[in-house]
């Protein structure tokens, strides 16, 4: 169904292009991730290396004197060891009309809310795309209604959320991915609606001098599934269900000189209990270190989350220091390097992303991600020896 789509959105652009002047964007990358690890024993069907293509397209064309325009953007991946990861989806498909004082939006795009760097709590919106990273930060495609009202109290944003996207998961060969699998044929929903249950949510956005200060409010199904035993031709699986849950939010970022002060608080209602969660911290840069060009940052945030070992996030009393390393060069190097404790069990999760523009076209990405001192009863526990080495190259055009 979707390549049908991608093929009728095809032929209407480059009809577009040929008719009126229209834009194409993008990039193709090339991507080679190896595990520094043998897998579980359990998991024998796993390998060390896989290398994959992908492709991002996107036109964007506008008419009306810039009032109207439209948007599509495709990701394809092929190529990986994990067929689950072999993937497309519309990133964006909208269109977009300016009017006095307020736009509107309809069909198939992204909004990102959100100004911590470990976790982002209020980001509700979009499902996560967790076979392209576990860091959450990829994200599928939803489709909205979307109003954007400019007042001088801020900018309200309202939006209409019909359909509901499903998590990705890495499927019988994937790297990273939980043990047991996680068997989506069997997914299960509260509403009655199941997928088809129409999601509402609110963002209120104002700017006073150095705060930025977001209020939102979301009713609909979590884009958080919970998981619970299952079988699947005898084996054990694990079976995700998506609850229905009414989430409030909070997100300031302050700042003042070299600080950058950062804020995310929840307060999350889901079978028919209350729980809270938020990330707080800082950057502190250091301008100019060794009198260069570079920029050294230095991130510190604390993570909660009040339901403790009961959480179904990563992180309930956790701690992340982070250096940022911004080079100011013509190459646009750039790195960063987090740790994320657990304070109870000691836990850690290393985070390491670099890049460099080679050219005026082409761009090297580094990953790596790591675990250590895992729990065997912990969260983690799954991927204790996914730990990983991942290079990008992405020619843009």
């Amino acid at each position: 169904m979707v390549v049908r789509i991608y093929i009728v959105c095809l032929f209407f652009m480059l009809y577009q292009t040929q008719a009126l002047a229209a834009e194409w964007s993008g990039d193709v990358s090339m991507q080679w991730r190896s595990f520094l690890r043998t897998p579980l024993a359990q998991n024998p069907q796993q390998s060390q290396n896989n290398f994959s293509l992908a492709i991002q397209p996107e036109f964007y064309h506008e008419w009306d004197n810039g009032d109207q325009s439209l948007t599509f953007e495709i990701f394809s991946r092929i190529g990986d060891v994990d067929a689950q990861r072999n993937h497309n989806d519309i990133r964006e498909l909208s269109w977009l009309k300016v009017y006095d004082g307020w736009e509107l939006k309809a069909g198939i795009s992204k909004v990102y809310w959100g100004v911590t760097e470990s976790q982002h709590l209020v980001d509700v919106i979009n499902q996560t795309d967790f076979v392209e990273n576990l860091d959450g930060e990829d994200k599928l495609g939803q489709p909205m209604i979307q109003a954007s009202v400019e007042s001088d109290w801020g900018v309200w944003d309202f939006f209409v959320l019909p359909g509901f996207r499903e998590r990705s998961f890495s499927g019988i060969k994937g790297r990273p991915r939980f043990s047991p699998l996680v068997d989506v044929d069997q997914v299960r929903y509260e509403s009655s609606k199941k997928d088809q249950n129409i999601d509402l949510a609110m963002r209120w956005f104002y700017m006073l001098g150095d705060w930025e200060i977001g209020l939102s409010q979301f009713n609909g199904t979590s884009r958080e599934p919970v998981f619970s035993p299952g079988f699947k031709n005898g084996q054990a699986v694990l079976v995700p269900t998506y609850l229905q849950m009414r989430q409030s939010g909070l997100d300031i970022q302050s700042t003042s000189e070299d600080w950058l002060w950062k804020l995310e608080l929840i307060s999350r209602n889901w079978r028919a209990k209350n729980f809270v969660a938020l990330t707080a911290g800082f950057e502190y840069s250091f301008i100019g270190i060794q009198e260069s060009d570079a920029d050294l940052g230095v991130v510190l945030e604390y993570l909660y989350d009040s339901r403790g070992q009961q959480a179904t996030s990563f992180f309930q009393n956790d701690v992340m220091t982070g250096l940022r390393l911004v080079l100011n060069d013509e190459q646009s190097t750039e790195a960063l390097l987090g740790v994320i404790v657990d304070v109870d069990s000691g836990e850690s999760f290393i985070s390491l992303e670099a890049s460099r523009r080679l050219g005026d076209a082409w761009r090297l990405e580094l990953e790596l991600r790591g675990f250590r001192g895992v729990n065997k009863t912990g969260l983690l526990n799954s991927l204790k020896r996914d730990d990983y080495l991942q290079l990008d190259l992405a020619y843009y055009f």
